[in-house]
């Protein structure tokens, strides 16, 4: 029997891939969609490559019944205030919004400026990065989205963090390019093609919020990231920069990262001598839950630079949510998320 998904927030681009996902699940069926905007309308009209599919047509809220899996793909602060009424909709909630990844009220209120207004949910939410907790996430009914920069610099430094090898004393910096598609399907001044095309623009250079559920999961400290907007429709770069032990080598590198993502099924190591590709590379792995990790060292100074490749829509938001619906409902983890990217593109 099939599990049913529902999605509220159906018209944005992180759920017309939950949908394309769902579609091609052998063991999810699509339920119901939410828009607020599109109620009424084929889901084609937002999401035209899944044009000729024989799918439901947007509903409003009022005409939502119960469901298995409720996934909240709405705009932050709005899960928060309904935490109580989805949670009777459906017996199991995953969360794609910020509302609930972090577990602490005081990091909460530093990072977005206000008091959480359900408070007592943040700890039964798990934070939905499997390569993290996938224990805990096959244990709970509640799941939180991760940040899709969270996730390129959680990946690239979670070997380092899990083998000690960071010097505590000194920063760590992650620089992270991102794509267009990271500002969502509603536009604006700064997303209009004319001023967008061609850009290569900082913004969230300090005090991004994604660093506070970086320093929750990894329980690190001194970490900055500051973000930089590409010419690039999806992806995620994290480009970080730490230090360790002059007397660490490339080999012992090579042991911990093979040693943290050897049973890892989306997360691949690119580190080679020759060709185009020696490091990882958004582009090649667009549409895929991969997460393509390298890394390089400077053996004078013992500066590591630790590289994540992720699609932002993919692995840092719809595909880590499909990822944590088949542990949840215990499915192998890799159903309906074998598509390898493509390449040219």
């Amino acid at each position: 029997m099939s599990i049913r998904i529902s999605i509220l927030g159906g018209s944005g681009y992180t759920a017309g891939e939950i949908i394309r996902l769902v579609v091609n699940h052998p063991q999810l069926q699509l339920d119901q969609v939410v828009s607020l905007s599109q109620s009424g309308q084929p889901l084609w009209k937002s999401h035209p490559h899944l044009r000729s599919l024989d799918l439901p047509k947007f509903i409003s809220i009022d005409a939502l019944t119960h469901t298995d899996i409720l996934i909240l793909a709405q705009p932050h602060g709005i899960s928060q205030n309904k935490i109580d009424y989805y949670a009777d909709m459906a017996d199991k909630i995953v969360d794609l919004s910020s509302d609930f990844r972090l577990n602490n009220t005081n990091n909460y209120q530093q990072w977005y400026g206000s008091e959480h207004s359900s408070p007592d949910w943040l700890s039964k939410f798990v934070y939905g990065l499997p390569e993290i907790n996938r224990q805990k996430i096959s244990n709970t009914n509640y799941v939180s989205g991760v940040g899709c920069n969270a996730t390129a610099t959680i990946l690239a430094l979670l070997p380092l963090v899990q083998h000690n090898l960071l010097l505590e004393n000194q920063p760590i910096i992650s620089e992270i390019k991102t794509g267009s598609s990271e500002g969502g399907a509603q536009y604006n001044s700064s997303s209009h093609h004319p001023v967008r095309s061609g850009a290569v623009r900082s913004y969230g250079a300090v005090g991004h919020r994604h660093t506070a559920e970086i320093l929750e999961v990894l329980q690190i400290k001194n970490l900055h990231i500051s973000l930089t907007a590409i010419e690039m429709v999806r992806g995620a770069l994290a480009t970080v920069h730490g230090f360790v032990d002059p007397s660490t080598n490339l080999k012992d590198l090579w042991k911990a990262y093979r040693s943290t993502y050897k049973n890892e099924p989306f997360v691949r190591i690119v580190r080679d001598n020759q060709g185009n590709y020696r490091r990882p590379e958004p582009k090649i792995i667009s549409g895929s839950n991969f997460a393509d990790v390298g890394f390089d060292l400077d053996s004078e100074t013992g500066r590591i630079v630790s590289i994540c490749a992720i699609d932002n829509l993919m692995k840092g938001s719809a595909g880590s949510a499909i990822q944590c619906i088949n542990i949840m409902c215990g499915f192998n983890e890799t159903t309906g998320l074998k598509f390898t990217g493509l390449h040219p593109i």
